[in-house]
């Protein structure tokens, strides 16, 4: 399956139905008087949030949503049928936007959060409705509202506990499949993860979501390379894990360069907690492995894990390094927070 995480949509809501201008005409009933009916409602245009989804690449096949119209009134004070809602379902961490693309209507985090995003027309009163003591015989009816039209944007940040990030190559997608399920595409060139890859992490009875992006480069934020594109991806995330090749030329430049782009970002990713990694370390001697080491504190101001995806060394610590991260900010979001006090 194709991953899309923006699309453009059209949407309207449904037309009401007219009311009814109609008399009654039975036989042996000398003043019938009026009995036109209402018309029916139009249908709602609404979002909802459901499981099973976790890409809009549906809405990249069909980008026009068109409730029907109301039913027109009738005779015999017969009401017209209200037309059915149209729902566009989403995944789990959908934003919707104004055309604009910055005016943020609705954000759906929770499965079974619905938004109504474009009302249908209400029906118009059929001529009974404007029946008086002193009209006994109304000829008009009114038409029916009409629906509302727009065009929306759907952005899908995906919803992780812990984000990977870190130049191309630094071992990411190495790590996701070594400690999940999941399966990316794993080779020796840079750029092999071309979407945003899930999976879910389970270590000492407990569970967390790990997401990994493509690498980031030089001048990301500014649109070169792939990165820059995911990045909305960790925005949601509670913990970053940054992995350092331990092969490349110098862990220290290679830490600074990811830093700036998180910073230059934007959205506080910059000041989302962090663990430092240095990767591959199966691939180095204990000297080099020391020297990148060095290099790589100096430029985090921490000191780093060594781990190794192929070995599985250090991968167990940095997992529990993420959880205890997660954990804790689990705690504070379940917090209650102190009744109101009650004054008469």
């Amino acid at each position: 399956m194709k991953f899309l995480d923006e699309a453009k949509v059209y949407i309207r809501s449904g037309n009401g139905g007219a009311g009814a201008v109609s008399f009654r005409r039975e036989k042996f009933i000398e003043f019938g008087g009026p009995d036109g009916g209402d018309g029916g409602r139009g249908g709602d245009v609404w979002a909802e949030c459901v499981e099973g989804l976790n890409t809009l690449i549906d809405y990249r096949y069909q980008q026009h949503f068109k409730a029907s119209s109301g039913g027109h009134g009738m005779g015999r004070n017969r009401a017209g049928a209200n037309a059915p809602n149209v729902i566009l379902k989403v995944p789990k961490g959908t934003q919707i936007f104004e055309e604009d693309g910055e005016t943020l209507i609705a954000d759906l985090t929770e499965i079974g959060q619905r938004v109504r995003l474009a009302r249908g027309g209400n029906g118009g009163f059929g001529n009974l409705y404007f029946t008086t003591s002193t009209n006994r015989a109304p000829r008009h009816a009114n038409p029916g509202q009409e629906g509302q039209e727009r065009w929306i944007r759907l952005k899908l940040k995906l919803i992780a506990d812990a984000g990977l990030v870190g130049l191309p190559n630094a071992g990411k997608s190495t790590f996701l499949a070594t400690v999940t399920a999941a399966k990316p595409k794993i080779a020796d060139y840079p750029f092999t993860t071309l979407h945003p890859g899930l999976g879910v992490v389970r270590i000492d009875g407990q569970e967390f979501v790990l997401a990994d992006i493509p690498g980031l480069i030089e001048g990301a934020h500014e649109g070169h390379g792939l990165g820059d594109r995911f990045l909305s991806h960790v925005e949601r995330c509670r913990v970053l894990l940054h992995l350092v090749d331990a092969t490349g030329e110098d862990a220290g430049a290679a830490y600074k360069t990811v830093r700036h782009e998180l910073e230059a970002y934007g959205h506080e990713l910059g000041q989302k907690p962090e663990i430092v990694a240095l990767s591959k370390i199966d691939a180095l001697t204990d000297e080099d492995i020391t020297k990148q080491k060095r290099s790589l504190k100096k430029a985090s101001g921490r000191e780093p894990l060594l781990i190794s995806s192929a070995s599985r060394q250090g991968i167990d610590e940095a997992l529990r390094a993420l959880l205890a991260i997660i954990a804790e900010q689990r705690r504070e979001e379940t917090v209650e927070k102190p009744a109101p006090e009650w004054n008469p």
